[in-house]
């Protein structure tokens, strides 16, 4: 295989999804012997990124300003410097940035790859996207967006999911250690079914659904937990939503809000089923193919990238959106006769940076 030098732009190196993405891809890419690079404006994570073979570039190309695109030369500079094959786009300021960085290009230029992550809600600022020599989207429901709202008639369009890491999520046993702990800290979760919601305490997420499920249930086998990230400025909606519960008739030995935690893998496996309920359509599903991968049986509002997702898993666990009476049917049906589920090898880690390369060298062998 021919060596390649990657380079990956995104704002920020801390944690979420897309940085999780990248890092693998640097692992991968190293791994195989291929030289690379990313370019953004620090966090956490370098650390591990500089661990694992890869280079860091520090560039500040996170903030939405006008400021911002006077890094623009400067990130022209330093791929005329490492002269990449290939540049690859994670997120819309940096291919804001890229717009006008392009004009300072040296020959041979990279060919320059995005990954659309999400159903962007601004696509006069997202156009940027869509200047790339070629796209990839993480599922068919964000590759309809962007011909929807885009034009890219002239553009290489890929449709590459979102993959599963099996070496974290996967159906072997949970220690007999951690869950001694988990029951120490949690002693009223002990002997029940758990219904599981990872989501951001967020608005659109739809925890209010969860909330309004436990309370129909009204199982004193059944036991709710919502576990997600709290951002300092949603502390107050995480207060609204304990409220909810409360006036619902829920209390402490039925529902239970933790932060995000970095076992998520154990909460998968441990419960019954597995949740998302968002009330927007999701571009992709990740928490459902996680969970998948762990063995457990997962539910979802049968549209968008969420439903597509259960479409492939084979699940029968896609609810009409909204419909309360589907959802506490589907959930009781599950509960009885769970699914079984097997993960299929597209929706994997290995697969996902394996077609990404193939991807690569197919614009490379039609350029040369």
């Amino acid at each position: 295989m021919r060596k390649l030098k990657v380079i990956q732009i995104l704002p920020t190196l801390n944690t979420g999804g897309v940085e999780r993405g990248v890092l693998d891809f640097n692992k991968y890419l190293v791994k195989n012997g291929h030289d690379s690079f990313v370019i953004s404006n620090g966090g956490r994570q370098v650390k591990n990124l500089i661990e694992d073979g890869g280079n860091h570039i520090h560039l500040q190309i996170s903030k939405k300003s006008i400021f911002t695109l006077f890094q623009a030369k400067k990130l022209a500079d330093v791929i005329n410097e490492v002269s990449p094959d290939i540049v690859h786009i994670r997120s819309r300021v940096p291919a804001w940035v890229l717009q006008t960085s392009k004009l300072f290009f040296k020959n041979p230029r990279p060919i320059i790859f995005s990954t659309f992550h999400g159903l962007y809600s601004k696509p006069w600022y997202s156009k940027s996207m869509a200047y790339s020599d070629a796209i990839i989207s993480i599922s068919n429901t964000v590759t309809d967006y962007i011909t929807s709202n885009y034009d890219v008639r002239d553009k290489e369009i890929i449709r590459i999911y979102r993959g599963c890491n099996t070496s974290k999520f996967n159906s072997t046993h949970i220690s007999e250690s951690w869950l001694k702990q988990w029951n120490i800290d949690n002693p009223e979760m002990i002997n029940k079914k758990i219904l599981l919601m990872p989501a951001r305490i967020t608005h659109w997420k739809g925890i209010e659904f969860f909330l309004e499920l436990i309370k129909h249930l009204n199982n004193n086998d059944i036991f709710g937990l919502v576990i997600g990230k709290v951002a300092a400025n949603k502390n107050r909606y995480l207060q609204t939503l304990k409220n909810s519960a409360k006036r619902l008739g829920l209390n402490d030995q039925n529902i239970k809000f933790l932060d995000a935690r970095p076992d998520i893998e154990n909460l998968y496996k441990l419960s019954a089923l597995v949740f998302n309920l968002s009330n927007k359509p999701e571009p992709f599903g990740r928490t459902i193919i996680e969970a998948a991968a762990c063995g457990t049986s997962v539910i979802g509002w049968d549209r968008g990238g969420v439903s597509e997702s259960l479409k492939k898993l084979n699940s029968s666990g896609a609810v009409k959106f909204g419909d309360m009476n589907e959802l506490i049917g589907t959930t009781k049906r599950l509960l009885d006769s769970p699914d079984i589920i097997n993960l299929p090898k597209e929706f994997t880690k290995d697969f996902q940076t394996s077609a990404t390369i193939e991807f690569y060298k197919s614009l490379l062998s039609n350029s040369s």
